[in-house]
């Protein structure tokens, strides 16, 4: 099954994630652009006006200041492994729904975890062959994704159509809302970050969409099936190379079997 990208077309003044109407926050700059930026007095969330520019923003998928790319990949399939073992689905697939370059589709096979790959504007260049077509998967990943949806709600009933459980990272937005010129993640020197949210945000969603919700209240969220408490992914997320080790040992790398299965052996 190809996942097909989703685009609607709303008015500025309505939310992107609710359909309320949202306030005029202020005027920034982004790539050489001047975006007007609202605020959602009912959900939080925080958002660019129509992005008209994304097709410069998205000149080159992965942005060149994203130096961070490799560490990142590193520490989140330790996530991954963490919380597939508090959903209790340690031997489920996995599918890395904004997957990048495949990076961290590799690591996770590496590791002995079934993953695949789907990404609606990133060439996949070092895990071919695992693109995703219709498999069974327990968990949606999607990591540094979400500030960069038209339709985040769409997207996330997409994922859900997936799986059960989706995880995510998106810094959370701080209250009262940082100036443009405050705050990092706002991106204006690559223009792909077009909305923002709050954990009041993500509890909105999740509810609308009949899920749980544990978030750390700053960067990883998971959307589940059933309830997994605060103290546990907290913990998880305190603790993660322990339970990416311990687990880890349980697990047979993919390694050598992709190897021989993509070489024809």
């Amino acid at each position: 099954m190809e996942i097909q990208p989703i685009s609607f077309i709303n008015s500025d003044h309505a939310c992107r994630v609710c359909q309320q109407p949202s306030d005029s926050l202020w005027t920034g700059t982004l790539i050489g652009h001047s975006v007007d930026y609202y605020e959602c007095p009912s959900c939080g969330y925080v958002q660019t006006e129509s992005p008209y520019w994304l097709e410069q923003a998205y000149s080159s998928a992965i942005n060149d200041s994203d130096t961070g790319i490799m560490k990142r990949n590193l520490y989140n399939r330790r996530i991954i492994l963490g919380a597939l073992y508090l959903l209790g689905e340690t031997s489920s697939a996995v599918l890395d729904y904004a997957g990048g370059y495949g990076i961290l589709v590799r690591l996770l096979r590496d590791d002995g975890v079934d993953a695949f790959w789907s990404d609606k504007f990133c060439k996949n260049l070092v895990a071919k062959g695992f693109e995703y077509t219709d498999k069974k998967v327990q968990l949606v990943t999607a990591f540094e994704a979400f500030e960069h949806f038209d339709q985040p709600m769409q997207e996330l009933e997409q994922m859900l159509a997936i799986a059960p459980n989706v995880l995510l990272s998106t810094e959370l937005i701080k209250t009262p809302t940082p100036a443009h010129k405050d705050w990092w993640y706002y991106g204006k020197e690559h223009g792909q970050h077009i909305g923002f949210f709050r954990e009041q945000t993500l509890r909105n969603m999740a509810k609308t969409l009949g899920k749980h919700l544990v978030t750390d209240g700053k960067s990883f969220h998971l959307f589940s099936e059933q309830p997994i408490s605060n103290r546990s992914w907290k913990l998880m997320l305190k603790l993660n190379k322990l339970y990416y080790f311990r687990l880890k040992q349980k697990l047979t790398s993919k390694t050598q079997s992709d190897f021989l299965n993509l070489s024809g052996q």
